[in-house]
């Protein structure tokens, strides 16, 4: 295979790559800080992902890129709209005739939504993973559609991402919505956690430049418009409909997801979550590993922002759920409520996030699947209503720096360091 456009029917020049899909498909490439070099397969000249890809380079990151089956990706074509952007560009991204002409690079990025025949989409899948570089990552995208309703190459891409996926979007502001998947066909070095920044995925939502909904707070507005609007068809007369109407602006800011400052010192350990800090502790738990852990536990009330954040920088090796009680989250017995435990490897030892369930909270959201990399600070799920949060660091490795009592903000107050 040269490049993946051959695996595309024509019917897939009719689905279009917008600005937030771009930014989805480039946005492990962007947050990356170390060395780093990319290979963009199916771009335009007037393409948003090849602009975006260009918008992610700094000094040390290059880029090469293959142009799509169409006039508009011809390689003289490309060349000379790079040509137009200066020497800056031209010392970093250099034109392709095909994929194997291609150099091993740390990210893969296709451009072109992936469609067509369940054996056509494997080829071209693993002929790409074989330009990774060990731990590379390859970032892909397909319509989004209901199970069922996807072509035979979405569902095989789908089957690709439960093998080796590490995180997957779905982009709804998008002609049609697609779903990005990221693939990793090795693991990565738990080093390079310390080269990222944390990133803005599609489950956050920006409202206004520095405060962000989640998308489940999008769904759950929506809803409540939705069902405003049909009980006022349904009685017109009838006032019933202000109920959902005006539930749907709180329910929507219970999701806020507000944007924060995440500290640069590589010593500090943030809060997962807002809330107040119930326990500082030292305790033992050989789920995850000998030695004595500090859990710091906090809770959220229902007016507290319910996003979760890393801790710390690290790669997730292990998620598990356990089941229990819906205890209120304050109390002591909170400890024994269902939980999902999200295990992080980093640099200096293992550090766990504990999602508890509260009195109401019945449903936890993780998004950072095994084998994930997270930056310090970077959101990775929510847990919806009153609840509480636990962070586990190795004791002997690390200091508290809050008290029970105190208030924390996820992602700015640093809770802890490392010795």
């Amino acid at each position: 295979m040269t490049q993946p456009p051959a695996v595309m029917p024509e019917s897939a020049a009719k689905v279009r790559v917008g600005q937030r899909a771009a930014r989805a498909l480039t946005a492990d490439f962007a947050r990356d800080g170390g060395p780093r070099a990319a290979l963009l397969v199916g771009a335009e000249i007037d393409s948003p992902v090849l602009s975006a890809a260009l918008d992610a380079l700094v000094p040390d990151a290059t880029l090469a890129v293959v142009g799509a089956a169409s006039p508009a990706g011809a390689p003289a074509a490309l060349r000379a709209q790079l040509q137009t952007m200066g020497t800056w560009v031209a010392e970093r991204v250099r034109v392709l005739d095909t994929v194997a002409e291609a150099d091993l690079v740390d990210y893969v990025i296709v451009a072109t939504p992936m469609r067509g025949a369940a054996e056509e989409v494997r080829a071209a899948l693993i002929d790409l993973g074989k330009r990774l570089h060990p731990g590379g990552l390859l970032t892909v995208s397909a319509p989004a559609a209901l199970p069922g309703m996807r072509d035979a190459g979405a569902e095989e891409l789908e089957r690709q991402a439960a093998l080796y996926g590490v995180g997957s979007d779905l982009v709804l502001i998008n002609r049609p919505p697609l779903q990005v998947h990221r693939l990793r066909y090795t693991p990565a070095e738990v080093t390079a956690v310390t080269r990222l920044t944390p990133v803005d995925r599609p489950s956050s939502v920006p409202l206004t430049r520095s405060m962000h909904i989640d998308s489940n707070g999008v769904a759950a507005a929506a809803l409540a418009l939705g069902l405003a609007a049909l009980t006022r068809a349904a009685r017109p007369k009838s006032r019933l409909w202000l109920l959902p109407a005006l539930a749907a602006a709180p329910v929507a800011t219970f999701f806020r997801d507000p944007q924060r400052d995440i500290p640069a010192d590589d010593h500090a350990v943030v809060a997962a979550s807002d809330g107040k800090v119930l326990a500082v502790e030292r305790i033992r738990d050989e789920r995850f590993g000998d030695g004595d852990f500090l859990r710091i536990a906090v809770f959220l009330s229902v007016l507290d922002v319910h996003v979760n954040r890393s801790p710390v920088a690290g790669k997730v090796v292990d998620f598990f759920v356990a089941d229990g009680g819906y205890a209120a989250a304050m109390k002591p017995a909170a400890e024994h409520n269902a939980t999902a435990y999200t295990v992080l490897d980093t640099p200096r030892g293992t550090v766990v996030v504990a999602q508890r369930t509260g009195l109401i909270a019945r449903r936890i959201v993780q998004r950072a699947p095994v084998g994930a990399l997270l930056a310090k600070g970077e959101r990775f799920g929510l847990i919806r209503f009153g609840s509480r949060t636990d962070v586990y660091l190795p004791a002997d490795a690390t200091r508290a720096q809050i008290a029970p009592g105190d208030r924390v903000l996820g992602g700015t107050t640093i809770i802890a360091t490392w010795r």
